[in-house]
């Protein structure tokens, strides 16, 4: 009874804790006075030194504004602990429910709690109550369920509400077996091509010499890999890319640990090759075999040693970006990472629990010779997958955090459709928030791309210039301009041929903004843009 009484009363006082949360103000209602005025809030000193490093004095340098925050304290229940010019915020505490009933001030924009777990399980409570607060959150036509924080993590989801969920890039996945794919309700946009979210191009059973891809081979193992990237669950669960395109390979056999496995690899990295695939996706590792004797050291995690990671550099040099998982050694004899991840120039991944701490079994780097590995990591630590059953379930591994990052991958690339695919390795690792201070275990640290979406799209926001990226869908063959501010004028458009010779002359506007090339033949093409007074030239290249 006394045990009853202590959790009762432990679960009462739990339900009835105060949260930390922050209020962010949607405006600054007095900004032009101060920003006509800096010297109402900074000093000569710090006004002279904005001008000699040509810094502007912008809005985040004005303060907060004294009746929203006076408001805010006044409310029931609620006491300021901080405030902040730069993110227009001020951070409170006070019980759930108070903090929540702040939205109904009309100056505020969102409400983030440090908690987030309140903030993962109270979206649909909020919703009911505040429009804006729905928008600012979620940010996005889809709702993430369980899979919010691995894509959130990595800042993905910026991407996905530009509209960027990997569409015209096409992943090779190499694993084990594919069981229910093509039964899953979370595949069923990729099965139905007509539905033109992405689809399954194609595989092949290597281990089995078989087309047949999704029989049972004794692992569901690619299953899950796949799902982390491209399955759809209404309100429980959204991959990284979902609207990319796929082959799924097979080289893993569920029974047996042979050499042979790693030639199928490299089988299905030369078929992918040959496809014209943009990404190649394993979350396989090679270092120890049924019979010991085709055991691997550290000393072969060289990049060169091994059959497999020679074939993944030469994936890797072929204009693949290559993503591998660093494997789940971390925690025992073996320590390091596996073979294929010690290749060069593959994107090798380690795996980070919910709070972006480093998991414990993942693998450490970095290679013999001295190259940092992982490059990056994301969440493998308590992350969610879908099963062949179209189950949503926690798991754990390298396995998942590896495909998580060839889906971000996926997005990035149709964002950036003019890089190669070493400039888009580099900016993903450059992109890792531990970029100038890797470590052994995290490498370059969690990818973070939410910046990379904003350097990409802000171009010509202060000037007479369009904001707008060309996207390239070589599946479709049509080019898609995608704005980002009002266009006043159009765009004047114009197609050469590589002789000189005028192909096309158009408009584009925000509704009327593609242009098929599908009667184009194979070569090389360019396209002039005019607008106003600018215009510039790009290079179209055309293959079958």
């Amino acid at each position: 009874m006394r045990v009853s009484l202590f959790f009762f009363l432990f679960i009462t006082h739990f339900a009835q804790s105060q949260e930390h949360a922050w209020i962010y103000f949607k405006d600054k209602p007095n900004a032009s006075v101060y920003l006509s005025n800096p010297n109402l809030m900074l000093t000569q000193k710090a006004i002279d030194r904005r001008v000699k490093q040509e810094i502007d004095i912008v809005k985040n340098d004005v303060p907060l504004d004294p009746y929203y925050v006076e408001l805010v304290a006044v409310s029931t229940g609620i006491s300021i602990k901080a405030r902040s010019k730069w993110m227009n915020a001020v951070h409170v505490l006070g019980f759930q429910t108070d903090i929540e009933n702040l939205l109904n001030l009309s100056f505020v924009d969102k409400i983030e709690f440090a908690n987030k777990n309140i903030n993962n399980k109270n979206l649909s409570t909020v919703n009911k109550t505040s429009k804006i607060f729905r928008v600012n959150k979620l940010k996005s036509s889809l709702d993430y369920g369980f899979s919010e924080n691995q894509a959130t993590m990595l800042e993905v989801d910026k991407f996905h509400n530009a509209g960027f969920y990997g569409a015209g890039l096409e992943i090779a996945i190499i694993d084990g077996g594919f069981l229910g794919v093509d039964t899953a309700g979370a595949f069923s946009h990729l099965v139905d091509a007509n539905l033109e979210n992405g689809e399954i191009l194609g595989g092949y059973d290597y281990v089995h010499n078989s087309s047949d891809f999704y029989t049972n081979t004794g692992t569901t193992h690619g299953t899950q890999v796949l799902s982390t990237i491209g399955a759809i669950i209404e309100n429980e669960f959204v991959g990284t890319a979902p609207k990319a395109s796929f082959y799924l390979f097979v080289t893993e056999d569920a029974n047996y640990e042979t050499p042979l496995e790693e030639s199928l690899w490299v089988q299905a990295a030369e078929k992918a090759d040959s496809l014209g695939v943009d990404i190649l996706n394993t979350s396989l590792g090679y270092s120890e075999f049924d019979e010991s004797k085709y055991n691997y050291s550290y000393a072969d995690m060289n990049g060169r040693t091994t059959f497999i990671s020679r074939g993944a550099t030469i994936a890797a040099q072929k204009g693949m970006v290559v993503v591998n998982s660093a494997g789940n050694s971390g925690n025992d004899a073996w320590k390091y990472i596996t073979a294929p991840a010690d290749a060069d120039g593959v994107v090798t991944v380690g795996s980070v629990n919910f709070n972006e701490n480093i998991s414990y079994f993942s693998s450490f780097g970095p290679t013999v010779d001295g190259r940092i590995k992982p490059e990056t990591v994301a969440q493998g630590g308590g992350v969610y997958i879908v099963d062949e059953n179209n189950t949503v379930k926690p798991s754990n591994g390298t396995s998942f955090s590896g495909p998580i990052v060839a889906g971000v991958t996926a997005c990035l690339w149709q964002a950036y459709p003019q890089k190669t695919s070493l400039e888009i390795r580099q900016m993903l690792i450059e992109s890792s928030k531990d970029f100038l201070a890797p470590t052994p275990q995290g490498g370059y640290g969690v990818l973070k791309i939410g910046s990379l979406l904003l350097e990409n799209l802000s171009s010509g926001l202060n000037s007479n210039k369009p904001s707008f990226i060309v996207v390239n869908l070589p599946k479709s063959k049509t080019l898609e301009f995608v704005f980002k501010k009002n266009q006043k004028e159009p765009l004047s458009v114009e197609v050469f041929s590589a002789i000189g010779n005028q192909l096309m002359n158009t408009k584009i506007t925000k509704e009327n903004n593609k242009i098929n090339y599908q009667s184009f033949k194979t070569g090389v093409y360019y396209l002039r843009y005019s607008y106003l007074s600018e215009s510039k030239l790009l290079t179209l290249i055309v293959s079958n």
